[in-house]
């Protein structure tokens, strides 16, 4: 007498559907660990190095912009224009160093 094999009481039984779920659900958890943390950073340092480029960039506009300054100025003299303009110049990064000066941090002790 031959055995047969047991049949699968309904369609949710099915071993092979499960299993494709099962795999599924450990790939996405992987690539949802891994992948996409990775793409997230990614994204955070090439749109800060696009600001910082383009920060950079207006800056060096500015201080271009500054040192045209003396083309505008009231004075009668032309050299007096020019060192107006280079001693506002100074003062502003002279502010400016201080102030990064007084930001910093002491080095590491160790």
């Amino acid at each position: 007498m031959a055995q047969t094999a047991p049949r699968p009481s309904g369609p949710s039984d099915d071993w092979t559907v499960k299993t494709a779920d099962r795999i599924e659900l450990v790939v996405e958890t992987v690539r949802d660990k891994t992948t996409v943390p990775i793409q997230k950073g990614a994204r955070a340092i090439v749109f800060g190095l696009v600001a910082a480029v383009m920060g950079l960039l207006a800056f060096a506009l500015v201080v271009i912009g500054l040192f045209r300054l003396h083309r505008y100025l009231p004075f009668d003299k032309e050299a007096r224009r020019v060192w107006v303009t280079y001693v506002g110049l100074g003062a502003i990064f002279l502010i400016l160093g201080l102030f990064s000066w007084r930001k910093r941090r002491p080095p590491n002790k160790e």
